[in-house]
């Protein structure tokens, strides 16, 4: 798939890494990817028997978000290290599963949120947790584009003879074959992921998760829906959400009909808000955009005054900024993923908790899916951080687990969780 290919490159790259095995479930992708990795690796069309290869020493899954945490637990289980992409989870239970197999086998786990590898993401979190802006009380996430009308419209048929749709489904439910249910695509389909929530606003929430904390979750509501796209698929086009923690919050929208304007069009990109100035970052680099030094009454307006002349308004004292200014662009979105591979793989020879550990994983992913089921359920969540529950609502609580499909049950009771 797309992530895979680039993972593919990436451990290539890596002098001590000797890639032995594929698994794929298309064959003409299996192909493909075996002539990149060479001919010392082996093609698998189920996981299973890759993983019993005693050769293999670590996984990289980078399978749709429904297979993500079944598929690191039996790797865990199996005595392997595992690089996993995010959402590492579909449903909120399944990361409690996934944190107490790994804890049984003593696996190192890295999510595949690499933004944390990145060094201008890397200063910026210095930066805020150094006080550079002050106390920080907002943040805002954002993530714009225009996919209008949306990826077509298909009628639903036989799966292509060389791809296991079987194999492809899972333990999600059952479902005939439809052209969009695979790829890229399964991010829109309710079974498989949550939308933007879970694709480039785990991301966003995963730098937030770690640069402020978010284990003190109070609420999160979110609203939207599917209102322009007319293309296949189930998960909005349009979702704004706020969450609350302890002594600050946080807002995420995703537009998929719009690119928007200024210089947020066509953004993706998160800005934290202090009481000295604001830090906006992206994949490509940070600004530090410090707040005047002004007296507070100054900011209110007084209609009695006659409006000053331009000649007044130049000769206006420049008020100080409250913090230095700082601008970096040296972001590198290719190099984030190798950094990210290379910590995984150090961390597999010291045993040391990798910098995108399985427990900010589960706790980021948890955030995404909160909010989609605010948006579902139409309600506000209430949450109680220090059990991981929802706060006296049965029917949030029925949406924190899902089952798995026949036999894909087995294997999970198999690992003694679900």
């Amino acid at each position: 798939g797309l992530i895979g290919s680039r993972h593919v490159l990436d451990f290539q790259d890596q002098p001590d890494v000797n890639m032995v095995a594929m698994c794929e479930t298309h064959a003409a992708r299996l192909g493909s990817g075996l002539a990149v990795m060479g001919a010392q690796a082996r093609g698998y069309r189920d996981f299973r028997e890759m993983y019993d290869n005693p050769d293999i020493d670590a996984v990289c899954i980078s399978t749709p978000d429904h297979w993500h945490a079944l598929q690191t637990m039996l790797a865990c289980a199996a005595g392997k290290d595992v690089y996993v992409e995010k959402p590492v989870t579909l449903f909120p239970r399944e990361g409690d599963w996934m944190l107490a197999v790994a804890d049984r086998h003593g696996s190192v786990v890295q999510i595949g949120t690499q933004q944390r590898s990145g060094p201008h993401y890397q200063r910026a979190k210095e930066l805020i947790q150094s006080g550079h802006i002050g106390q920080v009380t907002s943040v805002r996430m954002q993530a714009y584009r225009n996919v209008w009308p949306g990826f077509g419209n298909y009628d639903e048929s036989e799966p292509p003879t060389d791809f296991d749709y079987a194999m492809w489904l899972g333990p999600a439910p059952e479902h005939p074959y439809h052209p969009l249910r695979g790829i890229y695509h399964f991010r829109w389909f309710w079974d498989y992921s949550g939308g933007q929530m879970t694709n480039l606003g785990q991301h966003s929430l995963d730098i937030v998760d770690w640069v402020l904390d978010a284990t003190t979750l109070k609420s999160v509501v979110s609203s939207g829906g599917r209102y322009a796209l007319t293309g296949d698929g189930e998960t909005p086009d349009t979702q704004d959400a706020l969450y609350e923690f302890d002594g600050w919050t946080a807002e995420w929208a995703s537009r998929e009909t719009s690119r928007g304007v200024g210089k947020d069009a066509g953004g993706y990109s998160l800005t934290f808000y202090g009481n000295k100035g604001s830090l906006g970052i992206n994949r490509s680099g940070f600004a530090v955009v410090p707040d005047p030094e002004v007296p507070p009454e100054s900011l209110i307006p007084d209609f009695l005054k006659p409006k000053p002349t331009s000649e007044e308004r130049a000769n206006r004292p420049t008020p100080q900024p409250r913090t230095e200014a700082i601008v970096d662009e040296s972001g590198d979105d290719r190099d984030q993923f190798r950094r990210h591979v290379r910590n995984f793989l150090d961390c597999i020879r010291t045993r040391e908790r990798p910098v995108s550990d399985l427990a900010s994983g589960c706790r980021v992913a948890n955030l995404c899916h909160l909010a989609n089921i605010s948006l579902r359920t139409g309600r506000k969540v209430g949450w109680d951080a220090g059990r991981s529950v929802p706060v006296d609502d049965p029917e949030v609580l029925a949406c924190l687990t899902r089952p798995y499909r026949a036999p894909w049950d087995r294997e999970l009771a198999a690992l003694g969780v679900g």
